[in-house]
């Protein structure tokens, strides 16, 4: 069994895609995943499984259609993914406060077309850098009118998206290493 780290896709934002975290986790536990823990009400479980990430990722989307009757897209990250994410760190030097700092975990490299859609959408002083199935991005003004946060968000990328605030990304990795 492999520790991964599974990031839900949209859910519990006010009252719409509700997901109990309790629920959640008993229907995992039942499909044999093994250590099922969540972090938050936003869609952060780290679990063990036998399956590679992409299948877990497929499972678990089955199994929230099932059992929740929704559609959430998931992305999967091994420990070993996730350190490395965090090693890389592009903006850590400019980020100073981890609430406004976001990771955004993509279920595939980003396109060119989708990193010249974030270009455009860029306000200074906002950064962004994009590496490997990551986007890195900082918004030291505000995230929740930023225009280059509703890209990430949303599903104009031609990709799935789901992004973490640096805090998050952190207790994730702590979690995946206990």
């Amino acid at each position: 069994m492999a520790r991964q780290v599974v990031l839900l896709r949209g859910i519990n934002i006010g009252a719409r895609n509700r997901v109990p975290m309790a629920k959640l986790r008993e229907v995992l536990e039942k499909a044999d995943f093994e250590d099922v823990r969540t972090y938050l009400q936003s869609g952060n479980v780290v679990l063990s499984s036998k399956t590679k990430p992409e299948q877990t990722a497929r499972k678990c989307e089955r199994l929230i259609r099932s059992e929740f009757g929704l559609e959430i897209d998931v992305v999967v990250r091994t420990p070993a993914e996730l350190a490395k994410a965090v090693e890389r760190n592009p903006l850590g030097e400019v980020a100073k406060d981890p609430k406004r700092y976001q990771v955004s975990f993509l279920s595939a490299k980003l396109p060119p077309a989708g990193r010249k859609k974030l270009e455009a959408a860029v306000v200074e002083p906002e950064q962004f850098v994009a590496i490997g199935r990551e986007v890195y991005a900082w918004h030291p003004d505000t995230i929740a009118r930023s225009r280059l946060w509703a890209l990430l968000a949303g599903q104009q990328l031609g990709l799935t998206a789901t992004s973490r605030n640096w805090t998050t990304v952190m207790k994730l990795l702590e979690m995946a290493d206990e």
